[in-house]
C-alpha cells in the first residue's frame, strides 16, 4: 500500500510540475542584479526586457542588490523558489571567483543555480599608461623583473579577476604593487594619471583612456586577435598561457530545481531578444558581444571557471578575506 501512494505521489508532483511549466509565466518574473544599479548588468537586463515582456506576456522587474561582491543578490535567488519567477543575472564573477576570494560565501555556484544562459561576454585586454617604456607583452614582463616591486598595477576591487590577473602576472614576472580601487572608473582614471602603470580591463572600462591616449593595449586575453586591435598579439602568442583566455560575461541562472523546460524557454526568447540588431548594437556599443549559449553549455562554461580561478588563486597563495 506504502508503495502505491508513493508512486501516486511521484505522479501527483510529476503532473503539477508538467502543468507549471506549461503555465508558466502567470505572474511577473523578478530579476535580480548583484551589482549596483545603472551598471552594466542593470543595463542588459533592460535592453532585453521589451522583447522578453512582449513574447512572454510578463512584466520583468530588475532589483539592484549590490554588496558582499555579489553574495547579496547570489544568495538571494540561491533561497528562492524554484518556480521561474526569481532569476539571477549576474557577472561570471560570481559564478567563478567569488567563492575562492570571499569567505562565507551564501550560495555554490553549482549546487545553487539552474543555468540559463551566458547573455554577453567581453574580452580582457591589458592596459597600461601611455608613458611606459614597453610596446608588448614579452617586454613588459622584462620591464616588471628589471624593477621588482617598483610598477602598480590597478584592479576595480580586492578578489576580482582583474586582481588576481594582476597578481598573477607579478608573480611570474618578479613581482609589483597591487593597487585595488572600489570602481571600473577610478581605476582607468588611475592608469590615465600613472598612479597605476597597468590595468587587466575590458573595452568598454577603458575606451576613453585609449581614445585620448592616455592608454595603451599591448595584449589581449583572447583566443584570436581582437577586430579592434590587429595588431596587438595575444596573450597566448607572446608566450603567456598562464593568463590565457580570460573574458568577462554577464549570464543567468535560476534557482537549483527549476523546471528545465522553463529554463529552455527563458534561453530561447533571449536568444530571440538578442537577434535584434539594435539590441546586438547596443551591447556592442558597451564593448559586449552576444553569446546566448544553450543551459548545458552555459553550465560546462561555469565549471570551467570555477576550475580556472582555482588555479589562479592557489598559485598565487591568495588568501580569501
Amino acid at each position: 500500500m506504502q508503495a502505491i501512494r508513493n508512486v501516486l505521489t511521484a505522479a501527483v508532483l510529476l503532473f503539477a510540475s508538467h502543468a507549471s511549466a506549461q503555465d508558466w509565466p502567470a505572474k511577473p518574473i523578478r530579476v535580480v542584479i548583484p551589482s549596483a544599479a545603472g551598471g552594466i548588468g542593470d543595463v542588459l537586463m533592460r535592453t532585453i526586457a521589451p522583447s522578453l515582456e512582449a513574447r512572454l506576456g510578463q512584466r520583468f522587474v530588475v532589483e539592484a542588490k549590490p554588496g558582499a561582491g555579489g553574495d547579496i543578490g547570489a544568495s538571494e535567488i540561491a533561497r528562492a523558489a524554484p518556480d521561474g519567477y526569481s532569476l539571477l543575472l549576474a557577472p561570471t564573477a560570481v559564478y567563478g571567483v567569488l567563492p575562492y576570494v570571499q569567505k562565507n560565501v551564501h550560495y555554490d555556484p553549482i549546487k545553487s543555480f539552474q543555468p540559463v544562459t551566458m547573455v554577453v561576454d567581453a574580452p580582457v585586454i591589458l592596459v597600461i599608461n601611455a608613458g611606459l617604456p614597453v610596446r608588448n607583452l614579452k617586454e613588459l614582463a622584462a620591464h616588471i623583473r628589471a624593477n621588482p616591486g617598483k610598477l602598480n598595477v590597478g584592479s576595480a576591487g580586492f578578489g576580482t579577476p582583474g586582481h588576481l590577473l594582476g597578481e598573477l602576472f607579478g608573480k611570474m614576472n618578479g613581482g609589483m604593487l597591487s593597487v585595488t580601487y572600489n570602481s571600473g572608473p577610478q581605476v582607468a582614471m588611475a592608469v590615465q594619471t600613472n598612479e597605476v602603470q597597468m590595468v587587466f580591463a575590458t573595452l568598454a572600462g577603458i575606451r576613453a583612456q585609449l581614445a585620448g591616449g592616455s592608454a595603451r593595449v599591448i595584449g589581449a586575453l583572447t583566443r584570436e586577435r581582437m577586430p579592434e586591435f590587429p595588431n596587438v598579439p595575444t596573450a597566448l602568442e607572446s608566450g603567456f598561457p598562464e593568463i590565457g583566455e580570460v573574458s568577462s560575461g554577464w549570464g543567468m541562472v535560476a534557482p537549483k530545481g527549476t523546471d528545465a523546460r522553463i529554463a529552455g524557454r527563458l534561453w530561447a526568447e533571449i536568444r530571440v531578444a538578442m537577434a535584434d540588431p539594435a539590441v546586438r548594437k547596443r551591447f556592442a556599443d558597451a564593448g559586449q558581444l552576444a553569446v546566448g549559449n544553450s543551459p548545458d553549455e552555459f553550465g560546462q562554461f561555469i565549471r570551467s571557471e570555477l576550475a580556472r580561478w582555482k588555479r589562479v588563486v592557489e598559485r598565487i597563495d591568495f588568501k580569501p578575506r
